[in-house]
């Protein structure tokens, strides 16, 4: 029996311990198999794999095996930088839920919310981020102090309920001025120098007058940005806002194209730069400010009332040119001529007249005809002398007689 019992103990070792050395448990000393099936894990800048145990080739030694080569080079994508970090702000979220605003376009703008939310670098000592709700009525949804992770940001946003009635916005501004932009609900004090931003998105016309009250806010260093969807009253909207009013102003016909807001606001709040990113349009030149930018046109041309594209300059039709007598256009440029008679002086501008010089030219008969005169004075002098003669003899003669 104890003879039986060897080759049977023997043989379902040996089926053990191959099972086990087909795993990757180093606990028994054989060496992992190395033909593993990866996949990249993107942490920062580094790569790093991902083994997957359940896919592991047969153990180096088994000969049965025939091993096919993996490829070595990975696609990895590198993840682009969502978080803005450019600088920290009090920012707070105005939204109209009046009963203009249906349930299926609310989730549209807790969408634009998140998204938001999401490309901030939210903290303590980052930005702060507060939610005001409003129709007749207004409700804070939570403060500046009361989230600072985007995480839970995001969290509160969803449970967020339409309150479906009037269009407010006057109040609205009014409670973040006195209930969310103060230090008690975490705004930071003035003197630390950061940024307070409203945004404001509403889809109608306010029933209180917001002229008055965003006055204020913006006296108060409070920048607001203004958003309109489908039938908001841009007049309102820039009453609102801050100037200049092409930066902080924006529409969209509906709800379901407000997410496509969220790279403008990325850029205006992020102070990206959108020159080096190439997102200007500029024509010619762009420059760089603060939080957006503006476009310039090359020598000898100007600027279309687009604000984006350039057109070549006649600077003789607009009289800049400082030429005495006529202005010739070329190429964006222009030269001065002068009028006949006239040579251009050094200062290529003004014109000073041609100093001509006289030349007498003699008539061939002038000559004949001078002859020809001359001959009949001698002949007459030469009559009248003769008389004079004969008259001179004859008066000798009557003296003498007396």
């Amino acid at each position: 029996m104890k003879q039986l019992l060897s080759p049977v103990l023997l043989s379902l070792f040996g089926f053990f311990l191959g099972a086990v050395h087909g795993t990757h448990y180093r606990m028994y000393g054989y060496p992992p198999a190395r033909n593993y099936n990866m996949r990249p894990i993107v942490y920062g800048s580094t790569v790093l794999p991902l083994s997957r145990p359940m896919l592991l080739n047969s153990p180096p030694y088994t000969t049965n095996v025939r091993y096919k080569p993996e490829p070595k080079t990975l696609q990895v994508t590198q993840p682009t930088e969502r978080a803005c970090k450019s600088r920290p702000m009090d920012l707070v979220l105005i939204i109209d839920s009046s009963r203009s605003v249906r349930p299926q376009e609310f989730e549209k703008v807790k969408i634009f919310l998140s998204d938001m939310i999401e490309t901030l670098d939210t903290g303590e000592y980052a930005t702060r981020v507060a939610v005001v709700n409003y129709a007749s009525t207004v409700k804070t949804e939570f403060y500046l102090n009361t989230y600072f992770n985007n995480a839970e940001m995001k969290k509160a946003v969803s449970m967020i309920s339409p309150l479906s009635t009037g269009t407010m916005t006057g109040l609205a501004i009014q409670t973040a001025i006195e209930e969310v932009f103060t230090e008690k609900a975490g705004s930071r004090r003035a003197a630390l120098g950061i940024p307070k931003v409203a945004i404001i998105v509403t889809d109608g016309r306010p029933q209180d007058r917001v002229q008055d009250v965003a006055a204020r806010a913006r006296a108060m260093n409070i920048e607001i940005y203004a958003v309109g969807v489908d039938r908001a009253d841009m007049k309102s909207l820039r009453l609102m806002a801050s100037e200049p009013l092409d930066d902080h102003v924006f529409y969209v016909e509906t709800y379901g194209v407000i997410e496509k807001l969220t790279l403008k606001f990325r850029e205006s709040l992020c102070g990206i730069d959108a020159c080096s990113m190439g997102r200007h349009d500029c024509e010619h030149i762009c420059v760089s400010k603060k939080d957006s930018y503006f476009c310039k046109c090359r020598d000898g041309y100007t600027l279309n009332p687009d604000k984006k594209t350039c057109s070549r300059i006649d600077i003789c039709a607009l009289g800049r040119h400082g030429c005495e007598h006529i202005c010739v256009s070329s190429d964006g440029s222009y030269t001065c001529k002068c009028r006949n008679g006239y040579t251009l002086n050094p200062d290529k501008k003004t014109c000073s007249q041609e100093v001509r010089r006289v030349v007498q030219v003699e008539d061939p008969c002038k000559c004949e005809a001078l002859v020809a005169f001359q001959r009949k004075v001698n002949t007459h002098i030469e009559s009248l002398t003769s008389r004079l003669e004969q008259l001179t003899r004859k008066l000798q003669t009557y003296e003498r007689r007396q």
